[in-house]
């Protein structure tokens, strides 16, 4: 592979109008006492030029220089001296432009590529050239261009794109946060709403005790909700969110203790078959949100002609934890809504309270702890989720 060609749109300027640099133990020499030798020495503008005939290749003082070699270095006797200190993960794109340019595809050759220094760390190089000889055939012969080193420049673009990056998360954690609080709450508000309205339908003490005891049940429920909201409110600067050890199948149990009005006017029954001893690191929050939602979707669009059925399952290896939750529900058409089923706001149903909230919320607090979230559904048969989280041991 013959050399590439550095970035100059200004090669009447860098060979003094034309006139033949001087090539002097492997180095180009700009013709002296002319503003253009001045204004390269000046902003340390690296210039090779590269012979085909003779196969060589030549650099600059300036151009060795910004590499850290000098001309005691011999560096450019080999004709891929260059070539081989380019970065592995920049040389494909680099040898690409090279081509582009000899085969006419375009007029200059530009490269930005990473290249390893003397000392063995790597500068960014702003890589430009131009063929401006050809032989009696059109066979290029004779090639200039310029290094510019712009490993500054490149930087402080990747530092301005990680900032941007943590700003996008802080604000979809923001949004996150907003509807979890918007949605859990809802639910928490409307269990109350039930109860109070049974609670003053209630003919005898006995009732009116037995509902007294749901609402201090939920009462605690929606204290710890509050609370573990609150702890993810005083977590400073995004920093990583609480993780504990918490076993699935009794966090299961607590939702639906906090269920259990709706589960009994809905006549639902549910199976919580996770084995009572697996646990997981998980951020304790999301976990109850992640649940709550599929449990209370399952029953809110249950089938109207039978009961609703929910069963909760568990696949366990050495590299994934699956839980499978399945209900006899009306189901979704995926043929329709297959591509938008965790989108935000859609709705696949007429159910008045449907919001398009929940899938949304529990497919991004599945992924944001490198989990997955996928389903399987059938028009008037029901519908399975199956949440894969990695088999892990505390990530903290």
């Amino acid at each position: 592979m013959k050399p590439k060609i550095y970035r100059t749109s200004i090669l009447k300027k860098l060979t003094g109008l034309f006139r033949s640099p001087k090539i002097e133990n492997n180095t180009v020499k700009l013709p002296e006492n002319t503003k253009w030798q001045l204004a390269v020495d000046i902003s340390d503008i690296g210039v090779w030029e590269y012979d085909a005939e003779l196969n060589k290749l030549y650099f600059s003082e300036s151009s060795k220089r910004i590499i850290g070699f000098g001309n005691d270095d011999n560096f450019g006797k080999n004709i891929d001296d260059w070539n081989d200190r380019v970065h592995p993960d920049d040389k494909e794109k680099y040898h690409q432009d090279y081509q582009d340019h000899i085969s006419g595809l375009k007029p200059l050759y530009a490269n930005e590529h990473r290249i390893k220094c003397k000392n063995g760390s790597y500068k960014w190089i702003l890589d430009k050239g131009k063929i401006i000889k050809w032989d009696k055939k059109g066979k290029p012969i004779r090639f200039i261009g310029t290094h510019v080193d712009i490993t500054n420049h490149v930087e402080s673009g990747i530092k301005l794109s990680n900032t941007l990056n943590i700003v996008s998360k802080q604000n979809n954690k923001l949004k996150n946060f907003a509807h979890i609080v918007t949605h859990n709450l809802k639910q928490h508000a409307g269990n109350f709403e039930s109860l109070l309205e049974f609670y003053e339908e209630a003919k005898s003490e006995k009732e009116k005790k037995e509902l007294i005891d749901y609402l201090n049940t939920l009462s605690t429920s929606l204290t710890k909700t509050i609370s573990n909201l609150n702890e993810i409110v005083s977590i400073q600067n995004n920093k990583v969110d609480k993780i504990e050890k918490l076993y699935l199948a009794e966090e299961a149990d607590k939702i639906l203790n906090m269920l259990s009005v709706v589960i009994t006017e809905s006549n639902a029954k549910i199976s919580n078959n996770i084995d009572p001893k697996l646990y997981i690191f998980y951020n304790a929050t999301y976990l109850e949100s992640i649940i709550q939602n599929l449990l209370t979707n399952a029953i809110k669009y249950k089938h109207p002609e039978r009961a609703p059925e929910i069963i909760a399952n568990t696949i366990i290896t050495k590299e994934i934890i699956k839980v499978i939750i399945s209900d006899n529900g009306i189901g979704i058409d995926l043929d329709k809504f297959g591509d938008s089923i965790f989108g935000l706001y859609k709705t696949f149903h007429n159910n008045k309270d449907s919001e398009g909230v929940g899938l949304y919320l529990v497919k991004n607090q599945i992924e944001s702890y490198g989990g997955e979230i996928t389903l399987d559904s059938k028009v008037g048969v029901g519908t399975t989720f199956t949440i894969t989280i990695p088999n892990k041991k505390n990530p903290v």
